[in-house]
């Protein structure tokens, strides 16, 4: 398929595409036998990666672990321990943001009850 038809079935722009595809983290392919244009022809198994990069990049995950996730998934025989290890440490982060903004959240309802109680020294 081309690019216009992959953008299409992954519910992705043309940009994005092609700026995964710099990134390596896609690949499409040039027919050699044609020399009129330079269109590329991408497979079932773009989408697939572009699936996988969207739902990443909706859980946290950064590109270079994406690009992680990518190659345990499709180039790995054994992906499974190294995976894991990755979607655990995603957890641990997870946890430590979660500690950080609970701790931001004090301080945020502490300087709303010092306005509310008159204690701002700027009225």
């Amino acid at each position: 398929m081309l690019i216009n038809e992959l953008s299409k079935r992954a519910g992705v722009t043309i940009h994005t595409i092609r700026y995964y595809e710099n990134l390596g983290l896609i690949k499409g392919t040039v027919n050699e036998e044609i020399k009129t244009n330079n269109y590329k022809s991408y497979d079932d198994n773009t989408v697939e990666r572009l699936e996988i990069i969207l739902e990443a990049k909706e859980v946290g995950f950064t590109l270079a672990e994406i690009r992680t996730l990518l190659h345990n998934w499709f180039e790995n025989s054994n992906p499974k321990a190294e995976t894991l290890e990755l979607f655990k440490l995603k957890i641990q982060d997870i946890n430590h943001k979660i500690r950080q903004f609970k701790q931001i959240k004090k301080r945020l309802e502490k300087v709303c009850d010092e306005l509310e109680n008159g204690k701002c020294i700027n009225e």
